[in-house]
């Protein structure tokens, strides 16, 4: 199939026929729409499953992501939801399916071309082992990455093999069930298909083949003609071999007058097969971590670094204050955090991350902190730090509590990096320690701090550490649902300046930080009504300065419209201003790759300097992309006073939009837009938080497996200038501290790659589902111009389990089950059940997945687990689920209103050799 970048209607761009597996065509069913149809259903069903178990109605008011996932919160989800968090993940998946495309154009395997069956089938076990495992150890990130990649391999089957043309209605089950082999194929000598001169015949397929139900697809040659004799081609301008006898091609990529019952029906089984490919995960992690991997969550990740030098002993007092404050004012609102996240740091030690979703357990580990050692050295923020960014989610919020400078300013572009791959924002409080001297270190100073929190948004604010607690109500502030930002400005110099920014009705908790000293401002509503900086509270609102913080809240009446803020000092300073609202907007930029399905990739580094940089954007409102309008998407330099850069917009529909800036600013710039709310008739904006630049510079890398335990895993990257050619100094660094190996300098020629390898080797023991994010930085020598490309590893280790856990209903009792409905509720019923894993790992998890009784079971340590259930006769049919501890999933099934059992039924009786069809184990 063919590739599409995150945008679910990119294929509207062009007329055309109607297209099911390419990505620009015209036609309504993608990849992506595939893909996208199957994942709504799915976290549609498993919402419904959620709040059905809860006790809630479910009930979405519109099918929009933003309604999804409020309904999906239930009751809790009273506050202003954004749906940014489930659009994203759904980007990346989407992403990761296209990029298959462009990484794996010439190999048979991930396409399910050139017959290569068994190997196809391999790489989608591979990947849904990794998906389990890393959702295992709440990895969300790797498991969408490898989710997309596998969901491509699974759908292009249905378009690529003949599988279709064999008559076959249901998805073949066997490609997602290892304990099934892959039977009835085409040998390397068995022609396989008629010759077809036009090139459009309606079934190519031999009938010797269609009588035996071989198993064929069609060969692929990118780069050359030849293929077995008497082989079916995949068919297509860019197959080569189309035109070698028998000519012509099997495809189902495109929906035209020859294929169109054959290309439907791919279409169909295609989305059905992801929809069993999803079940099987979400019967191996559960619902709650299904929904979390597919970010729908309540609020925001609240993530601390801190420092736990001997000097820190009152701001890990705060720190703790803070997180205490956080959780028993929000608990059970939409504000409550969805996940909590600690690293500490020390000299010379920093770590372990711990997260958890408990926020008892974050309550008793921050108690845990204590401050000591470090003595007057600089410490190891920035490791801590790294952990962070890489163990949080894409835009989350970091705080850091520190008073010394990093003894490890060396990671200081690896931060930046990661902060941009990542768009989170990072705020430090900086707290002076009397007793410390600051000793030089690679010149490091605050400032790197300071530069740090600009880079993402944040708040650099430094503070006494008296006044700590007064500066942490800013973590209240951004540690909540729907955040947006609304206009920032970053000055290096004082200056007298008046800046204007529109507030909307939607907005709510609007607050304007002004982080500088000796800073003088007025602010002034669409009224004319003002308040200085002098006025703690006033008619706009109220005004708290602590440290080098101005935090300005407005009122909760504020008047909708355009807003002016005069300022002047002497001095460098920022202005963010905030808010809550669902009116947000998520963007990548992206660039295009072409070949037999040309497509868009997401960039991880920075755009590539002297080009057009184009990005894919997607906008979203209330009731959904519907209810808002844009009007303006162009690149900002908040440290300049020149306005934003000129764009060309293309609408895709449903909130898409494709936006090429043809001059990009040199400096850092960010993304501004100004819309519509269809709902109000007013004007809004937005601006993103990340700051990025341009470079000469490309990075391009491929991971195409998961990595072993113990075992060396190449990674092949190639590195591209568009400036001077020469020697050019290379790094990288991992956060997992694996021992690494890669040139440290590379010769590059203007304007042609340059390949090289890097070979990483994770210990033998790291826990299987451990992700590694591994970061390279290529500078040219003098240092002026960078670039970086961000990778995340999956190490998982190899299993030969693929047995299933195996159900065996032993007793049922329905007797007293009445045959009047109406008296059912007077009544019980009871069900006995041997569940086993044979000689696999062992059992892990039971669990009920319909009905409406209560189940219970003897230990999981047991070789031989005893279950029972017991019902209402008004609950007819059960249903449970066992999943041993590498994912294998087994049911166990009984309705006893299709059964004619007596009151006690065992499987020794030829009755139930019978009804063992329906009864187990481990139906797909």
């Amino acid at each position: 199939m063919a590739s599409i970048l995150g945008i679910s209607l990119l294929a509207l761009v062009l007329p055309g026929p109607g297209v099911a597996f390419v990505p620009i065509g015209g036609g309504t069913s993608t990849h992506v729409s595939i893909t996208g149809s199957a994942l709504l259903q799915k976290v549609t069903e498993t919402c419904r499953a959620v709040a059905e178990a809860a006790g809630h109605e479910f009930s979405p008011t519109g099918p929009s992501p933003e309604e999804l996932v409020q309904a999906c919160l239930g009751p809790t989800a009273t506050g202003d939801v954004s749906g940014a968090k489930f659009q994203s993940a759904l980007h990346e998946i989407y992403t990761q399916n296209g990029l298959v495309d462009r990484d794996f154009v010439n190999s048979a395997p991930h396409h399910f071309n050139s017959e290569a069956f068994l190997e196809g089938r391999g790489l989608i076990m591979e990947g849904m082992v990794a998906i389990k495992a890393n959702i295992r150890e709440e990895n969300f990130k790797a498991a969408r990455e490898t989710l997309g990649r596998v969901l491509h391999t699974l759908q292009d089957f249905y378009s690529h093999s003949n599988w279709v043309e064999l008559g076959y209605s249901e998805p073949y089950i066997n490609l997602i069930r290892p304990d099934l082999p892959i039977e009835n194929l085409a040998d390397v000598n068995t022609a396989t298909c008629s010759n077809c001169a036009s090139g459009t015949c309606s079934n190519q397929i031999l009938q010797s083949i269609m009588q035996k139900k071989k198993l064929t697809s069609g060969y692929m040659g990118i780069f050359s003609s030849s293929k077995p004799e008497g082989k079916c081609s995949h068919g297509g301008a860019a197959d080569l071999t189309s035109t070698t006898v028998p000519r012509g091609g099997i495809h189902k990529d495109e929906r035209n007058p020859h294929n169109a019952a054959f290309h439907d029906a791919a279409v169909s089984l295609a989305t059905e097969a992801s929809l069993q490919l999803l079940e099987d995960i979400r019967l191996a992690t559960g619902d709650r971590d299904f929904l979390r991997m597919m970010g729908i969550a309540r609020s925001s990740v609240v993530a601390f670094v801190i420092d736990t030098t001997g000097s820190m002993r009152d701001d890990i007092e705060e720190a703790r204050s803070v997180v205490y404050e956080i959780i028993n004012s929000k608990k059970g609102t939409q504000d409550e955090p969805s996940e909590y996240i600690l690293v500490p740091f020390n000299d010379p030690h920093f770590g372990p991350m711990i997260r958890t979703t408990d926020p008892e357990r974050m309550k008793t580990e921050i108690s845990k902190l204590r401050a000591n050692g470090g003595g007057d050295e600089p410490e190891m923020c920035l490791s801590g730090l790294q952990l962070a960014l890489t163990g949080a989610p894409s835009s989350s919020h970091i705080y850091v509590f520190t008073d010394a400078i990093a003894k490890d300013i060396a990671l200081k572009d690896t931060i930046i990096a990661l902060i941009r791959s990542t768009k989170s924002t990072v705020s430090f409080f900086m707290t002076a320690a009397k007793r410390r001297r600051r000793r030089s270190v690679r010149a490091a100073s605050f400032g790197d701090y300071k530069d740090l929190a600009v880079a993402s948004g944040g708040q650099a604010i430094q503070v006494s550490k008296a006044e700590l607690p007064q500066a942490t109500d800013v973590i209240l502030d951004t540690s909540t649902s729907a955040l947006v930002t609304v206009f920032q400005q970053v000055r290096s110099t004082g200056s007298e300046e008046t800046f204007s920014f529109i507030l909307d009705e939607s907005l709510k908790n609007i607050t304007i930080y002004i982080t500088g000293a000796s800073i003088a401002f007025t602010l002034t509503n669409p009224n004319g009504l003002q308040q200085k900086f002098d006025e703690p509270r006033g008619r706009l609102g109220t005004i708290q300065t602590v440290g080098n913080l101005r935090r300005f809240r407005l009122r909760s009446n504020h008047q909708p419209g355009t807003w002016q803020l005069y300022t002047r000092t002497s001095q460098p300073y920022t202005v963010i201003v905030t808010g809550q609202s669902t009116i947000t907007f998520i963007y990548d930029f992206v660039e295009n790759f072409t070949g037999p399905h040309p497509g868009y990739a997401v960039l991880s580094g920075r755009p590539q300097a002297g080009q057009p940089a184009t990005l894919m954007l997607s906008v979203l409102g209330r009731k959904g992309p519907s209810s808002v309008t844009v009007t303006d998407v162009g690149l900002l330099i908040p440290s300049s006073r020149d306005g934003v850069s000129n764009s060309t917009m293309t609408d895709m529909g449903n909130g898409d939009i494709l936006v090429t800036v043809d001059k990009v600013p040199e400096g850092e710039f960010v993304v501004a837009l100004t819309g519509t709310n269809q709902m109000s008739k007013n004007e809004f904006q937005r601006q993103s938080t990340t700051k990025m630049s341009i470079s000469k510079l490309n990075i391009q890398a491929i991971v195409d497996s998961s990595v072993e335990p113990g075992k060396p895993f190449n990674v092949p990257f190639s590195v591209m200038t568009r400036g001077g050619g020469g020697s050019h100094l290379l790094s990288a660094r991992n956060d997992r501290n694996y021992k690494m190996t890669f040139p440290e300098r590379i010769n590059l020629s203007t304007g042609k790659y340059t390949k090289a390898t890097l070979t990483i080797t994770p210990p033998a023991n790291t826990e299987s589902g451990t992700d590694v994010t591994l970061t390279i930085d290529v500078k040219t020598s003098s240092g002026v111009d960078s670039n970086y490309i961000v990778l995340r590893l999956s190490v998982v280790t190899k299993i030969t389990d693929f047995v299933q856990p195996q159900c065996e209903v032993v007793n049922v009792f329905a007797d007293d089950c009445p045959e009047d409905q109406s008296q059912c509720g007077h009544f019980q019923w009871e069900l006995s059940a041997n569940l086993t894993d044979g000689n696999g790992t062992g059992i892990e998890r039971i669990s009920l997945r319909q009905g409406a009784g209560i189940l219970s079971h003897s230990s999981l340590t047991a070789p031989n687990i005893e279950a029972h259930y017991n019902a209402s006769c008004c609950s007819q049919i059960v249903e449970f689920v066992a999943v041993d501890k590498v994912g294998n999933v087994g049911k166990c099934y009984h309705s006893i209103e299709d059964s004619d059992a007596s009151p006690a039924v065992t499987l020794s009786l030829p009755l139930w050799l019978c009804l063992l069809v329906s009864i187990f184990v481990a139906r797909p």
